[in-house]
Protein backbone atom coordinates (compact mmCIF):
# COMPACT_ATOMS: atom_id res chain seq x y z
CA UNK A 1 0.00 0.00 0.00
CA UNK A 2 1.54 3.43 -1.24
CA UNK A 3 2.55 5.75 1.60
CA UNK A 4 1.20 9.02 1.21
CA UNK A 5 3.55 10.31 4.03
CA UNK A 6 6.90 9.55 5.01
CA UNK A 7 9.13 11.66 7.91
CA UNK A 8 10.90 10.99 11.22
CA UNK A 9 9.39 12.39 14.04
CA UNK A 10 11.78 13.34 16.98
CA UNK A 11 11.93 14.26 20.69
CA UNK A 12 8.33 14.31 20.77
CA UNK A 13 7.05 15.99 24.44
CA UNK A 14 3.92 14.76 25.69
CA UNK A 15 2.07 16.55 28.53
CA UNK A 16 -1.32 14.52 29.79
CA UNK A 17 -4.06 16.08 31.49
CA UNK A 18 -6.94 14.11 33.05
CA UNK A 19 -10.07 15.49 31.92
CA UNK A 20 -13.91 14.61 32.33
CA UNK A 21 -15.25 12.42 29.68
CA UNK A 22 -17.75 14.99 28.78
CA UNK A 23 -15.33 17.82 27.79
CA UNK A 24 -14.60 14.86 24.67
CA UNK A 25 -17.44 13.54 23.82
CA UNK A 26 -18.54 16.15 21.42
CA UNK A 27 -15.21 15.41 19.53
CA UNK A 28 -15.79 11.52 19.07
CA UNK A 29 -15.84 10.82 15.52
CA UNK A 30 -18.56 8.84 14.55
CA UNK A 31 -17.95 4.76 15.54
CA UNK A 32 -15.76 5.77 17.98
CA UNK A 33 -15.63 5.57 21.80
CA UNK A 34 -13.63 6.91 24.11
CA UNK A 35 -10.42 5.11 25.41
CA UNK A 36 -9.93 5.03 28.85
CA UNK A 37 -7.16 4.29 31.19
CA UNK A 38 -7.93 2.47 34.66
CA UNK A 39 -11.45 4.73 34.10
CA UNK A 40 -9.88 8.31 33.11
CA UNK A 41 -9.96 10.17 30.25
CA UNK A 42 -6.72 11.79 28.82
CA UNK A 43 -5.70 14.70 26.35
CA UNK A 44 -2.27 15.62 25.75
CA UNK A 45 -0.54 18.52 24.06
CA UNK A 46 2.32 17.66 22.42
CA UNK A 47 5.45 19.02 20.84
CA UNK A 48 7.97 17.14 18.46
CA UNK A 49 10.16 17.59 15.54
CA UNK A 50 9.01 16.50 12.20
CA UNK A 51 12.11 16.14 9.89
CA UNK A 52 13.09 15.20 6.44
CA UNK A 53 9.19 14.89 5.17
CA UNK A 54 8.21 13.04 1.49
CA UNK A 55 4.92 12.92 0.18
CA UNK A 56 5.19 9.57 -1.92
CA UNK A 57 8.85 9.47 -1.30
CA UNK A 58 9.30 13.03 -2.57
CA UNK A 59 11.42 14.93 -0.41
CA UNK A 60 9.37 18.56 0.66
CA UNK A 61 12.00 21.53 -0.82
CA UNK A 62 12.04 24.05 1.84
CA UNK A 63 9.37 22.63 4.40
CA UNK A 64 10.77 19.31 5.19
CA UNK A 65 11.43 19.99 8.29
CA UNK A 66 9.28 21.86 11.05
CA UNK A 67 7.77 22.04 14.65
CA UNK A 68 4.39 20.42 15.20
CA UNK A 69 2.35 21.15 17.91
CA UNK A 70 -1.43 19.70 18.80
CA UNK A 71 -3.51 18.60 21.21
CA UNK A 72 -4.91 14.87 21.11
CA UNK A 73 -7.18 12.64 22.91
CA UNK A 74 -7.50 8.53 22.73
CA UNK A 75 -10.65 6.43 20.89
CA UNK A 76 -11.46 2.80 20.40
CA UNK A 77 -12.88 1.75 17.05
CA UNK A 78 -14.24 -1.78 17.35
CA UNK A 79 -13.85 -3.53 13.93
CA UNK A 80 -15.59 -7.60 14.38
CA UNK A 81 -13.24 -8.86 16.85
CA UNK A 82 -10.45 -6.49 16.75
CA UNK A 83 -9.99 -3.30 18.66
CA UNK A 84 -8.55 -0.34 17.15
CA UNK A 85 -6.87 2.10 19.33
CA UNK A 86 -6.64 5.66 17.87
CA UNK A 87 -6.15 9.40 18.14
CA UNK A 88 -8.35 12.64 17.63
CA UNK A 89 -6.76 15.64 17.09
CA UNK A 90 -8.39 18.55 18.35
CA UNK A 91 -5.83 21.07 16.17
CA UNK A 92 -2.44 20.49 14.66
CA UNK A 93 -0.23 23.39 14.58
CA UNK A 94 2.63 24.27 12.57
CA UNK A 95 4.47 26.98 10.76
CA UNK A 96 4.14 26.07 7.31
CA UNK A 97 0.50 27.44 5.43
CA UNK A 98 1.40 25.43 2.38
CA UNK A 99 1.87 22.15 4.23
CA UNK A 100 -1.58 23.08 6.23
CA UNK A 101 -3.11 23.73 3.11
CA UNK A 102 -2.97 20.06 1.54
CA UNK A 103 -3.29 18.66 4.77
CA UNK A 104 -6.50 20.12 5.29
CA UNK A 105 -7.81 19.90 1.37
CA UNK A 106 -6.89 16.75 1.02
CA UNK A 107 -8.08 14.96 4.62
CA UNK A 108 -10.46 17.52 6.00
CA UNK A 109 -7.28 17.77 9.11
CA UNK A 110 -7.78 20.24 11.47
CA UNK A 111 -4.40 21.86 10.78
CA UNK A 112 -3.51 25.42 11.42
CA UNK A 113 -0.61 27.59 10.75
CA UNK A 114 1.40 29.81 13.48
CA UNK A 115 4.72 31.08 13.86
CA UNK A 116 6.90 28.16 15.67
CA UNK A 117 10.47 27.65 16.86
CA UNK A 118 12.54 25.36 19.00
CA UNK A 119 15.62 25.05 21.15
CA UNK A 120 17.31 21.61 21.16
CA UNK A 121 20.41 20.77 23.14
CA UNK A 122 21.30 17.00 23.54
CA UNK A 123 24.59 15.69 25.49
CA UNK A 124 25.38 12.22 26.98
CA UNK A 125 23.82 12.34 29.50
CA UNK A 126 21.02 15.15 28.96
CA UNK A 127 18.08 16.76 26.75
CA UNK A 128 17.15 20.28 27.26
CA UNK A 129 14.04 20.89 24.66
CA UNK A 130 12.31 23.91 24.33
CA UNK A 131 9.02 23.86 21.93
CA UNK A 132 7.19 27.68 20.88
CA UNK A 133 4.23 28.60 18.95
CA UNK A 134 3.04 32.25 19.06
CA UNK A 135 -0.55 32.94 19.49
CA UNK A 136 -2.20 36.72 18.94
CA UNK A 137 1.30 37.71 19.22
CA UNK A 138 2.01 35.54 22.79
CA UNK A 139 4.32 32.90 22.78
CA UNK A 140 3.61 29.65 24.43
CA UNK A 141 5.89 27.04 25.44
CA UNK A 142 6.91 23.73 26.34
CA UNK A 143 9.80 23.56 28.23
CA UNK A 144 11.59 19.98 29.28
CA UNK A 145 14.74 18.64 30.77
CA UNK A 146 15.55 14.89 30.64
CA UNK A 147 17.96 12.02 30.43
CA UNK A 148 19.73 11.45 27.64
CA UNK A 149 19.83 7.22 28.48
CA UNK A 150 16.41 5.69 27.04
CA UNK A 151 14.31 3.17 28.29
CA UNK A 152 11.42 0.83 27.28
CA UNK A 153 8.33 1.73 28.24
CA UNK A 154 6.47 -0.88 30.59
CA UNK A 155 3.25 -2.91 29.29
CA UNK A 156 0.19 -1.22 31.20
CA UNK A 157 1.71 1.74 32.11
CA UNK A 158 0.29 5.27 31.45
CA UNK A 159 3.36 5.94 29.00
CA UNK A 160 2.13 2.74 26.94
CA UNK A 161 -1.57 3.84 26.74
CA UNK A 162 -0.40 7.40 25.58
CA UNK A 163 1.91 6.26 22.65
CA UNK A 164 0.49 3.15 21.59
CA UNK A 165 -2.11 3.91 19.03
CA UNK A 166 -1.55 3.27 15.42
CA UNK A 167 -4.52 5.17 13.81
CA UNK A 168 -6.10 8.15 13.67
CA UNK A 169 -9.71 9.32 13.22
CA UNK A 170 -10.85 12.41 11.96
CA UNK A 171 -14.55 13.34 12.14
CA UNK A 172 -15.68 14.55 8.86
CA UNK A 173 -19.30 14.93 10.02
CA UNK A 174 -21.97 13.93 12.34
CA UNK A 175 -22.06 10.40 10.66
CA UNK A 176 -18.84 9.92 8.87
CA UNK A 177 -15.35 9.27 9.66
CA UNK A 178 -11.99 8.84 8.29
CA UNK A 179 -9.53 6.12 9.68
CA UNK A 180 -5.79 6.09 8.60
CA UNK A 181 -3.02 3.94 10.10
CA UNK A 182 0.58 5.33 11.28
CA UNK A 183 3.21 3.14 11.35
CA UNK A 184 6.51 3.37 13.60
CA UNK A 185 7.77 0.85 15.96
CA UNK A 186 7.75 1.01 19.42
CA UNK A 187 9.56 3.98 21.20
CA UNK A 188 12.19 4.19 23.48
CA UNK A 189 11.53 6.77 26.33
CA UNK A 190 13.61 9.07 28.07
CA UNK A 191 12.84 9.98 31.80
CA UNK A 192 11.86 13.88 32.40
CA UNK A 193 13.70 15.45 35.28
CA UNK A 194 11.31 18.58 35.21
CA UNK A 195 8.99 20.19 33.00
CA UNK A 196 7.27 23.51 31.97
CA UNK A 197 4.11 24.39 30.25
CA UNK A 198 2.74 28.21 29.27
CA UNK A 199 -0.31 27.54 27.16
CA UNK A 200 -3.18 29.99 26.42
CA UNK A 201 -5.45 26.73 25.76
CA UNK A 202 -8.42 29.00 25.38
CA UNK A 203 -7.23 30.94 22.57
CA UNK A 204 -5.46 27.92 20.80
CA UNK A 205 -8.20 24.99 21.17
CA UNK A 206 -11.33 27.02 21.70
CA UNK A 207 -13.07 28.30 25.18
CA UNK A 208 -14.15 24.42 25.93
CA UNK A 209 -10.40 23.65 26.61
CA UNK A 210 -10.11 26.88 29.34
CA UNK A 211 -10.14 24.27 31.84
CA UNK A 212 -6.47 23.31 30.61
CA UNK A 213 -4.64 26.95 31.86
CA UNK A 214 -5.03 26.24 35.40
CA UNK A 215 -4.98 22.07 35.52
CA UNK A 216 -2.12 20.88 36.36
CA UNK A 217 -0.83 17.78 34.04
CA UNK A 218 -1.26 14.17 35.29
CA UNK A 219 2.13 13.54 33.48
CA UNK A 220 4.90 14.42 31.11
CA UNK A 221 6.63 11.68 28.60
CA UNK A 222 9.11 12.04 26.31
CA UNK A 223 9.99 9.89 23.29
CA UNK A 224 13.31 9.34 21.21
CA UNK A 225 10.87 9.11 18.10
CA UNK A 226 11.72 7.42 14.93
CA UNK A 227 10.96 6.95 11.21
CA UNK A 228 6.77 7.39 10.73
CA UNK A 229 4.87 6.41 7.74
CA UNK A 230 1.30 7.43 6.56
CA UNK A 231 -0.66 5.23 4.11
CA UNK A 232 -2.25 7.38 1.27
CA UNK A 233 -5.89 5.35 1.67
CA UNK A 234 -8.29 6.12 3.94
CA UNK A 235 -11.15 4.05 5.05
CA UNK A 236 -14.33 6.11 5.25
CA UNK A 237 -16.91 4.72 6.82
CA UNK A 238 -20.33 5.77 8.03
CA UNK A 239 -22.12 5.45 11.59
CA UNK A 240 -25.81 5.55 12.74
CA UNK A 241 -25.21 4.73 16.13
CA UNK A 242 -25.43 7.48 19.20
Amino acid sequence: MTNFLNANWENIVMINYRVDPELLLPYVPAGCELDFYQGFTYVSLVGFMFKNSRLFQIPIPFFGTFEEINLRFYVTCIEGKKIKRGVVFINETIPYKPVAWVANKLYKEHYTSVPTKHVISVTETQKQINFQWQVDNQWNSIDVEASAQKHPMLSGSLEEFIFEHYYGYTKINKSQTDEYSINHPRWDLNKIGKYAVNCAFDKMYGENFSCLNNMLPEAAFLAEGSAVSVKWKRHRFTSTAK
